[in-house]
């Protein structure tokens, strides 16, 4: 398939609308970001690599690091994990303390905040230095030995993650935290912070398309059967409460940030970043799901 034609007649279409929604200004480092930034990338499990647009620039890839931690916690813990956190659709805000209160402090998936949180305090548990030990889990998956966390947005959501430190003080609460909460909200916001290009930022999570593996190498990084699981999360849980919307819309796995990258993956063939940080009502990136809803269907690709 031509991929390369492919991409970029779509992001060429979806340059000429109207570009709405509105950049996360709710983190003022977030804010400074140029609102009509627009990359893709796409990797296939073949090695070749196409992009268009920004690609190569580097932005706050927030939630979808979650997925990172959330690799690195299953490949380590196995079915264990799931006594903490579950696996269903949130269907409320990702930073929804009623939901959490009404289900006893076990959050309704990895990928809302509460969620992501029990992820770094098991992460906290588990390893030596778990800082340390998370980032170079994710500069070896993803080849790069230069990735590293951003202080400044480190800086700007500890500032307002007043939430955050609601959701980690009401799960400790049901003891469902079991390490020092600041050491656990520090592991989070480093996580949140990562800055990757759109290039990077596929090629890193190509495993998650591959059976576990990294194409390079074959490393195996997760078991085939622990794959299925990540994507399917991904597929159920990816997008807060627009995962259904994006399912109907794309049919991939997938998972947003607020800085408005889009990661999705075609199991046994690609995965693909878009990235265009004006963001819609639910907190997804306006431009990235109107250009994988034109790609899927150009290109007739989709778990459906």
């Amino acid at each position: 398939m031509d991929y390369l034609n492919i991409i970029t007649e779509i992001y060429e279409n979806v340059q000429k609308y109207e570009n709405k929604g509105e950049v996360a200004t709710y983190i003022p480092e977030l804010g400074k970001v140029h609102p009509n930034k627009f990359g893709v990338c796409l990797s296939t499990v073949t090695d070749e690599t196409f992009n268009v647009g920004d690609a190569h620039e580097k932005f706050s890839i927030q939630s979808i690091a979650k997925v990172f931690s959330l690799v690195l916690a299953y490949k380590i813990e196995g079915p264990k994990l799931w006594k903490r956190v579950g696996v269903e659709p949130s269907g409320t805000s990702f930073n929804s303390l009623v939901q959490l209160e009404y289900e006893n402090g076990i959050p309704r998936n990895p990928f809302i905040n509460s969620g992501a949180i029990v992820i770094c305090d098991v992460l906290a548990s588990l390893l030596e230095n778990p800082k340390e030990d998370l980032l170079a889990f994710i500069r070896k998956v993803s080849n790069n030995e230069q990735l590293t966390y951003s202080e400044r947005i480190v800086a700007s959501e500890k500032a307002t993650g007043f939430k955050n430190a609601a959701l980690i003080n009401l799960m400790s609460s049901f003891q469902n935290i079991t390490n020092d909460i600041d050491l656990v909200l520090d592991l989070y916001y480093n996580l949140c912070s990562i800055k990757m290009t759109c290039k990077e930022l596929s090629s890193s999570l190509l495993f998650l398309a591959n059976n576990g593996k990294i194409t390079q190498t074959q490393e195996e990084i997760l078991s085939k059967s622990q794959v299925k699981r990540i994507n399917a999360i991904m597929q159920t849980c990816g997008f807060y409460d627009e995962a259904g919307e994006f399912s109907y819309k794309v049919g991939l796995p997938g998972k947003s940030g607020v800085g408005g990258g889009i990661l999705a993956i075609l199991p046994h063939n690609y995965s693909i970043v878009v990235w265009s940080p004006k963001l819609n009502k639910k907190g997804n990136s306006y431009r990235g799901i109107n250009f994988l809803e034109l790609f899927t269907t150009k290109t007739a690709s989709s778990v459906f």
